[in-house]
């Protein structure tokens, strides 16, 4: 059953508002994927702070010009498009779709948005590949940390001598 104009309206609104919010958008084709795929995908985005949203392309496009991002063209998208909109991380969309695409071949990359520019297929793939803001936090925390952690080690690597050597003795007195 079409959609009445004022459930447009509300549809443009919604994703306008979505839109004024974004840290990064994916556009990716869903055809071909099952309710219970799209359910398992809407969860997958609610764990990583993001936002899976359907609509037609006109109304999207009606949406990036309410959200003031009419410079990117969508005309290039083909087949059946849903945005995946990240709140926080602007990797987690993109590595969500590439990880959930790799597992089920109906979910494709399309390109995104990032930084109110529009990405192709092949940005959007390097994105993914790029870890995630905590895996490099992460990261930078090992590097700050092994100086220090050598430093114990070396420092205990001396009580460590002085013990063997006083178990050697106590061995050859025993």
């Amino acid at each position: 059953m079409p959609k009445t104009r004022s459930q447009k309206e509300l549809i443009i609104k919604e994703l306008a508002e979505k839109l004024a919010k974004y840290k990064s958008v994916v556009f990716a084709d869903y055809k071909g994927l099952t309710v219970s795929e799209s359910s398992e995908i809407r969860k997958l985005c609610k764990a990583q702070k993001a936002e899976y949203f359907v609509a037609k392309k006109t109304l999207i496009k009606k949406a990036l010009e309410v959200a003031k991002l009419k410079d990117i063209e969508i005309k290039g998208l083909q087949g059946n498009v849903a945005l995946i909109i990240g709140f926080e991380d602007e990797v987690a969309p993109a590595k969500l779709v590439a990880t959930y695409g790799k597992e089920h071949q109906n979910l494709k990359l399309l390109g995104g948005i990032m930084e109110d520019k529009y990405m192709d297929l092949s940005q959007v793939t390097f994105l993914s590949q790029i870890p995630s803001k905590i895996e490099l936090l992460s990261k930078l925390v090992g590097s700050l940390n092994a100086p220090v952690s050598g430093i114990v080690n070396v420092l205990a690597g001396n009580l460590r001598g002085l013990v063997n050597a006083l178990n050697a003795i106590k061995n050859q007195k025993a």
